[in-house]
This record gives structure tokens, sequence and C-alpha cells, in this order.
């Protein structure tokens, strides 16, 4: 097995971000074109209902830029747009538990035989450097005391953190095989601009900027960690550089708190108060806290910038500042997001 090495920073380099018109893939390019201005980036995607091309208007038209509307799945479309790529990194996937549960086939599809697509041509590409693959802290399943390292035994817990395991594995098993430079990053809860309604703080900011409840699972008692999307998107930088080939590196923000202390800090932030609340039936199966050891990352110079409040604070504002992004989108959402997980009274 000959295992590719990498190097420093080229000048400019060519970057194909797969699904990357969608909310972390999107910040992502925002980020790598304020770190590598002369950077050539192509992004993948499939423009599913979660996907925005308003996300990415800032950069069309621009020399080094390239949209290429197409499926992970799609060989074709794959090697079109991987062509002369020196690093890959894959956002593409679907992610909503709540849609899992009740399609685990287009889980299967996208975040397994997906990734195989793009694996298998990644291994055609001889200039290529880096190929990183985005997976969830879900993938672990759920831990009630300490936190999950990188070596941790993994037991996702539902059919989406199942397919996002199927494809962190098999990107490994294309380091080991193949000796193709795999980085696998597992992130916990990502929060920040331009997030897709059905995500628990977008939809709730903005039902609240609506005046309307917010629905909390059973107690609100689940525990999650936050990660700002800037600094996961930071961290994917930084390890297409620093990282090694092979490892897997946890990316948290370190910022465990309830689901429903979560919304207390929301409603004061907005100045609302509790009886904008409203208790719905819990989701089958969900988990009850993820937790990450970032030591890993963080030997590496990496630590997260913004804090829960400061994190709420600013993805407020955004929302605040961008009906004209969010309206179209919650107006077009399917209407089980109000009447059914989510609005099953207890």
């Amino acid at each position: 097995m000959t295992v590719r090495k990498t190097s420093g920073a080229p000048a400019a380099r060519t970057w194909l971000v797969t699904g990357g018109a969608g909310f972390i893939g999107s910040n992502f390019v925002h980020l790598l074109f304020a770190q590598e201005p002369n950077a050539r980036v192509r992004v993948l995607d499939k423009l599913t209902y979660s996907a925005n091309l308003k996300n990415l208007q800032l950069f069309r038209g621009r020399k080094n830029f390239q949209f290429i509307k197409g499926d992970i799945c799609d060989a074709r479309a794959v090697a079109r747009a991987m062509a002369g790529a020196d690093v890959v990194v894959n956002f593409a996937a679907e992610t909503a538990v709540d849609r899992s549960i009740d399609d685990p086939h287009t889980f299967l599809r996208t975040d397994v035989e997906g990734v195989h697509t793009l694996l298998q041509q990644a291994r055609k590409e001889p200039q290529l450097k880096r190929f990183i693959q985005i997976s969830t802290d879900e993938v672990y399943g759920q831990i009630k005391r300490g936190s999950f390292y990188e070596n941790s035994e993994l037991r996702p817990r539902n059919p989406y953190a199942a397919a996002k395991a199927g494809g962190d594995r098999l990107a490994y098993s294309f380091f080991a095989t193949y000796g193709l430079p795999v980085i696998i990053t597992r992130a916990s809860n990502n929060y920040g601009p331009r997030a897709y309604l059905e995500k628990m703080i977008p939809l709730f900011v903005t039902n609240l900027l609506d005046g309307q409840k917010v629905p909390v699972y059973g107690a609100g008692l689940q525990i999650r960690d936050w990660l700002y999307v800037s600094d996961h998107c930071r961290a994917v930088h930084m390890l297409v550089d620093r990282g090694v080939s092979g490892e897997v590196y946890n990316v948290g923000g370190g910022q465990e708190c309830t689901n429903i202390s979560l919304v207390r800090r929301m409603l004061k932030l907005m100045q609302r108060d509790e009886r904008s609340i409203k208790f719905v039936q819990d989701r089958p199966g969900h988990d009850f806290r993820y937790s990450l050891d970032c030591s890993k990352l963080q030997r590496l110079g990496w630590r997260p910038e913004h804090n829960l409040r400061s994190g709420l604070r600013s993805t407020i504002d955004w929302y605040s500042a961008n009906e004209d992004w969010w309206r179209p989108v919650k107006a077009n959402m399917e209407r089980r997001f109000f009447t059914g997980y989510w609005g099953r009274k207890r």
C-alpha cells in the first residue's frame, strides 16, 4: 500500500466542495474564499429541499468559482466535478433524523452509496492531496457520562446515524486499502447562518420572530453540545494541511446544555417568556446525550471562537436581518414539521 503524502498549502488550490449549497457547506465556501481568495472552488450540489443557491450568490460570476448541479451518486457528475481537484470536502448528505425514521433508504443511498461514488473517483485523481469526509457525533450513539474519543465504539441509534457511520468507515477503508489521503471529522450539533429551518435553532428563532410557539420534544432534557458553524469550518480547513491521513478528529463546541435550557436562553435573548414553549411527544429512539472529547484537534491549535451566548446572538441577528432568505423557505416547508413529530402534543 502506498500512502500519498501531503504538503503545505500551495498558492492556489482547486477545491471540490460537495453539498456546498447547503448549510455547513456554503459556510465553508465563504470561509474558504476568505482564507484562500485565489482558490479555484467547485461546488457539486443536487439542490434538494435543504439547499439554497442564495447561499452562494456572492460568488456567482467569479472566474474561480463553478457551480455544478449534480448528485454524488452519479458517477459522471462526480467525475466532471472532481477532475483536477487538489482537495475534496464532502458535506453532501441527508441529515435530518426525523426524515431518516420515515425514509431510511434515501439516507443509505446518499450517505453510503454517494460516499462510495466519490471515493472511487478520488482513486482516479493522482493529483488529489486530501479527501475530507464530514461525519457526525451521532455515529457514537448516546453517552450518559463522560465524552466520546475518536476510538470509541460506534453505536448509531437511528437510520441517519447508521448511514453516516457507514460512509465514515467506508472512507477509512479507502485509506487503509488504497492509500487514499482521507480524514474523517465528527462534529457536534452545528448552528448559525443559512441553516435549513427544520433544524431546532433556526426553526425556533423564526417561530419566535413570527410570534409563534416553539415545539420542545418530551421534557426537553436531552443534552447536546453546540458548535457554531464557522468554528466547524475553520477546523475542517485547518485539517486539510495539519491533519493526518487515516485519522478521525472530533469537532465540538464545548457548549453542552439541555434542550430546555437552550430554549430558555433563546427566549431571554429574544425577549420572550415560557408561554412560547409547546411540549410535544418525544421522537422515537431519541438519544439522550452526545459529548465529544476534542483534545486531539486542539493539540493541532484549533479552539472554538464562539460560546453559546455569542453564537446564539449572532444567529438570531442573522435571521432577523435576512427575512428574504428564510420566509420563502418556511412557506414551502412540509407541514409535518409543524403537525408531525414536531406537532404532536404529549
